[in-house]
């Protein structure tokens, strides 16, 4: 049986297909309440469902296409850069690159490296605020390594947080990926880890905004 591209998944719209259920829910709640004239509570829902219509966007990203260079995955204000002894799927050390997603950003994330999945690996765990150490640690995770076309491996770890409840991915293993497309989504606020080879140069600092998929974070060597 041929396995389905998971592109299909991601056609694009400037907006994210996986919060149209929310979206469309609240506005029908918000019209059911107006017309029963409930004023201030549909005041209030309409409220929500624009907050929810601002979460959910999705907007087009201009692709370095270098292939030294690493992207950020997600959008968000880099909170931790550090040397990790190993990762799920290397015993070598690596840097690991902290992002961390509020709710008032962009939350669809972007593949930072052309290349191949080799692995995906999901954890079940906590629901920790994502921006605490020992979230990285504790929390629920999925894994993501990417064998790049020149042949260094990167890492993607989309961490759930206090209020992400579902984490979506895309690809699976075995799949070709490009630098800055769409790969899957955390809702509702969380963190990304990006883990590239120890002897990188890192291009991000403690404290940078960043937007995924333009925002060059490091350049292979």
């Amino acid at each position: 049986m041929q396995r389905q591209d998971f592109r299909d998944k991601v056609r694009h719209i400037p907006f994210a297909r996986e919060g149209i259920p929310y979206v469309l829910m609240a506005a029908f709640a918000t019209l059911i309440l107006a017309v029963l004239q409930h004023h201030v509570l549909a005041w209030a829902l309409l409220l929500v469902t624009l907050l929810m219509g601002h979460f959910f966007r999705d907007p087009e990203r201009v692709v370095d296409p270098d292939p030294a260079t690493v992207a950020a995955p997600a959008d968000g204000k880099v909170i931790s850069i550090e040397r990790v002894p190993e990762t799920v799927f290397f015993k070598s050390p690596y840097v690991r690159i902290s992002i961390f997603m509020s709710v008032f950003d962009v939350h669809v994330n972007r593949i930072p490296l052309s290349g191949i999945v080799r692995e995906v690996h999901y954890r079940k765990g906590r629901f920790l605020s994502a921006n605490i150490p020992r979230a990285m640690r504790e929390n629920e995770q999925n894994w993501i390594r990417i064998e790049g076309d020149a042949g260094a491996e990167v890492v993607v770890t989309q961490v759930a947080g206090l209020i992400a409840r579902r984490i979506v991915c895309w690809p699976g293993a075995g799949d070709q990926v490009n630098k800055g497309e769409r790969f899957g989504m955390i809702r509702f606020g969380s963190r990304l880890d990006l883990y590239v080879p120890e002897n990188s140069e890192i291009l991000a600092h403690v404290g940078d905004r960043v937007f995924g998929g333009e925002t060059l974070v490091c350049r292979l060597n």
